[in-house]
């Protein structure tokens, strides 16, 4: 009889169903999984469904870390990694090459080494996979990465004190723009509004889409619209509180709400 739960694991912290035999895994419980990667570490991270089936090929929780599992991974997280980094960054500044190593992962079981790097172009790294395979006799996997992702191996927590969505939780970065912070009259200083990775920060996008269909109640400016209060060209508006602000022809500046507008016009000024 199979049970499911989530696993999270490796560097880049998947997060994927595995199935196991043994029910009376729990929450936060240290597993050996077999990945499509090969046999790693991993950890639980919600509670185990069923009985269940699984059609076709299972991913397989193996079994709960044994004291053998923990000291292998200590030695993996204390000294192998940290040699296979130094001996990499030897190589690449020996070699010349155009890139900047982050860091470095082992698998469990030993079969496969991952180094992950930075570069701003394509990169001929297949001598230095020859040396690095040759020094490890084991597969070698060279992967490129943005400084978003160098950001998750690398920091922990954000200017708000938690830690870092893409460390945490968020499996796909999406593309953050100004327009977003605009939308949320967020301020433009760039120190503010960028994550430790030195672009805008993911959380601009959480409230986005609200923003955006909020946006979309409201005229737009530059456009004429009538009030109970008089008639005017839109100036300002207030997405969450649904204010508009508009410039009489008699001089006045008026702020109504969006429901108190009974025909907005467009004009032939331009929009923003």
């Amino acid at each position: 009889m199979l049970y499911k739960a989530k696993v999270r694991y490796g560097l880049m912290r998947h997060i994927e169903d595995f199935f196991t035999e043994a029910p009376e895994l729990k929450f936060k419980d240290k597993v050996v999984i077999e990945s499509e990667r090969g046999t790693e570490a991993g950890e639980i991270v919600s509670k185990l469904e069923g009985p269940c089936g699984c059609g076709g090929t299972c991913p397989k929780i193996l079994r709960k870390f044994t004291p053998d599992d923990h000291k292998s991974l200590r030695e993996i997280e204390e000294k192998r990694s940290n040699e296979a980094l130094t001996f990499c960054k030897g190589k690449i500044h020996e070699k010349s090459l155009p890139m900047k190593l982050t860091t470095v992962e082992h698998l469990l079981d030993g079969k496969k080494i991952i180094f992950y790097f930075v570069a701003q172009e394509r990169v001929d790294f297949r001598e230095l996979v020859r040396e690095l395979a040759r020094q490890y006799h084991t597969r070698i996997e060279m992967r490129q990465i943005g400084v978003r992702d160098e950001a998750r191996f690398l920091a922990q927590y954000q200017h708000c004190g938690r830690e870092l969505c893409c460390r945490s939780f968020l499996k796909r970065l999406e593309p953050v723009t100004m327009k977003m912070a605009k939308n949320q009259r967020a301020t433009l200083d760039p120190s503010k509004i960028s994550g430790r990775c030195g672009r805008l920060m993911c959380c601009l996008r959480y409230e986005n889409d609200v923003y955006e269909e909020f946006k979309g109640y409201l005229p737009r400016k530059n456009s004429i619209v009538h009030t109970s209060k008089g008639s005017g060209k839109v100036v300002d508006f207030e997405i969450l509180r649904q204010k508009v602000t508009i410039h009489t022809e008699d001089n006045r500046t008026l702020v109504v709400d969006s429901k108190d507008i009974r025909r907005p016009e467009e004009t032939s000024q331009p929009l923003e």
